[in-house]
């Protein structure tokens, strides 16, 4: 992501696509988390709508399919909700009827963790 303030330095909505698109790349493997979840993880929180404005602008460079809605529900359109579900099925995630698992798979943000990847 290239900066467009006319400082050179990242605009506010820039610094904030940057923290959600690295926060949604640190959910591991096997692991969930909600749109709320990643969110206050960037440092934002009650943005849970930016997070999925970020999964439509990048998600093709994104674990896209590791961000749920509350409760584990899933919040794609069909026929990607199918998808979503198989990406997280072959990574092991479980399914509770059309919920994921949120006790076994929510993955637990630290305090201060960043990803060190760029978009």
């Amino acid at each position: 992501m290239k900066p467009s303030g006319s400082s050179g330095q990242p605009s506010k909505t820039e610094r904030m696509e940057r923290a959600i698109c690295d926060t949604i790349r640190s959910i591991p493997k096997g692991k969930v988390a909600t749109y709320g979840g990643v969110a206050e993880a960037a440092g934002y929180p009650r943005y849970h709508r930016q997070v999925a404005q970020v999964l439509g602008k990048y998600g093709e460079r994104l674990p896209w399919h590791r961000v749920l809605g509350a409760g584990g529900q899933l919040k794609t359109p069909a026929p990607w909700n199918l998808e979503q579900r198989m990406r997280l099925e072959l990574e092991g995630v479980r399914f509770r009827g059309k919920r994921v698992d949120m006790k076994a798979h929510e993955n637990r943000f630290f305090r201060g963790e960043k990803a060190s990847r760029k978009l």
